[in-house]
């Protein structure tokens, strides 16, 4: 009976194809729930073609970066600059929130999925710009680093 109406309410919540589709393609399993399907109002608004391009309601792209802005906390020593080998540690480790890893272990960034970060490497990912020699390009100016740290901390709040 359970089973029954958990697999119902799954089933009722996905409305179109494909979340459908979606919902019947994975499994919970570990740390990886299913609330992964789940899209915030951000990824709604980016998944749907018709806001791509500057496309959809300009009110609600502003709302959406606006609040995602507000949750970037500065660094409270106002630090910006830190050990770079440590943080191509983390931007080069692809580890966490996967379903065999431990609840509260530490993520990696994966930065490397979309971008290059050593011009050594053979593979990486160009959908973001390279971040090779990143602050000999673009310097060290407060506003470019202050920039870089909200982007990473969250692109959502440049990218709706």
């Amino acid at each position: 009976m359970a089973l029954t109406l958990a697999l119902s309410i799954g089933v009722a919540h996905a409305a179109t194809p494909f979340e459908k589709m979606m919902s019947s393609s994975f499994e919970a399993k570990g740390i990886a729930g299913l609330d992964r399907l789940d899209q915030d109002a951000a990824q709604k608004f980016c998944s749907n073609p018709a806001n791509l391009n500057g496309g959809g309601d300009p009110k609600m792209r502003e709302k959406i970066q606006n609040e995602n802005m507000a949750t970037i906390k500065q660094p409270s020593d106002g630090k910006y600059i830190g050990d770079w080998k440590s943080g191509e540690k983390i931007a080069q480790s692809g580890k966490g929130a996967t379903w065999k890893d431990k609840p509260g272990s530490v993520n990696g960034g994966s930065c490397y999925n979309c971008h290059q970060i050593n011009i050594k490497e053979v593979s990486y990912g160009n959908i973001g710009p390279s971040l090779w020699n990143y602050g000999k390009l673009r310097g060290y100016s407060k506003e470019v680093v202050q920039y870089t740290w909200n982007r990473i901390n969250n692109a959502k709040a440049y990218n709706v």
